[in-house]
C-alpha cells in the first residue's frame, strides 16, 4: 500500500520545501510515500475558471491508476481531529487499496467531475491556507497519523 500526494504546481519557497522533504523522509519509515507535482497550467488568460478546473481535473486523472482510492483535500470535506484521522487512515490502509491518492487542487478548487470521482473529501481546517503550506500541513498530519497508529510519543493528547 502506498500513499501519494498529488499537487498542482511546484513548491516555490525553499523553506517550505525543506519542511515537506523532512516530513516526507520521516513518513517513509512507516509507509511508502511519494509527492507528485502536476505542472501548473500555462496561458490561462483566455480560460474561464471552469475551463481551468476541467483541465486540471484531466491532468489529475492522468496520474491515477485503476483501483486508486482518490481523496480530495477540499475546504468542504470532512474535518477530523488528528487521532480520528489516524484511525480513518489505518482503516483505509487495511482495506486493501494499493494506492491512496490525496490531491491538493489548483487555486480555484476542483472540477465537479473530480468531486464525483473521489471516494472522499477531507478538510484540514475551516481556515484558508496557501497551497504551499497545505502541503507541509498535510504531510505532517500523515506522519503524525502513522506515529499515532504505532503508539509512538510524537502526538500528545
Amino acid at each position: 500500500m502506498k500513499l501519494i500526494l498529488l499537487v498542482i504546481g511546484r513548491t516555490t519557497d525553499r523553506h517550505v520545501q525543506a519542511l515537506i522533504d523532512d516530513y516526507s523522509s520521516r513518513l517513509g519509515h512507516y509507509v511508502p510515500f511519494q509527492l507528485d507535482v502536476i505542472p501548473e497550467l500555462r496561458n490561462t488568460r483566455g480560460l474561464s475558471v471552469e475551463q481551468q478546473k476541467a483541465q486540471e481535473a484531466d491532468l489529475v486523472r492522468k496520474q491515477l491508476q485503476p483501483g486508486d482510492h482518490l481523496i480530495l483535500l477540499d475546504e468542504h470535506g470532512t474535518e477530523r481531529r488528528s487521532v480520528d484521522f489516524a484511525s480513518w487512515l489505518g482503516k483505509r490502509m487495511s482495506a486493501g487499496a494499493r494506492r491512496i491518492v490525496f490531491v491538493v487542487g489548483g487555486p480555484y478548487g476542483f472540477d465537479a467531475s473530480l468531486h464525483q470521482q473521489a471516494a472522499e473529501e477531507i478538510s484540514l481546517s475551516l481556515m484558508t491556507f496557501s497551497h504551499q503550506l497545505i502541503r507541509v500541513l498535510f504531510v505532517e498530519q500523515l506522519y503524525r497519523a502513522c506515529t499515532i497508529l504505532r503508539g509512538e510519543p510524537y502526538h500528545h493528547e
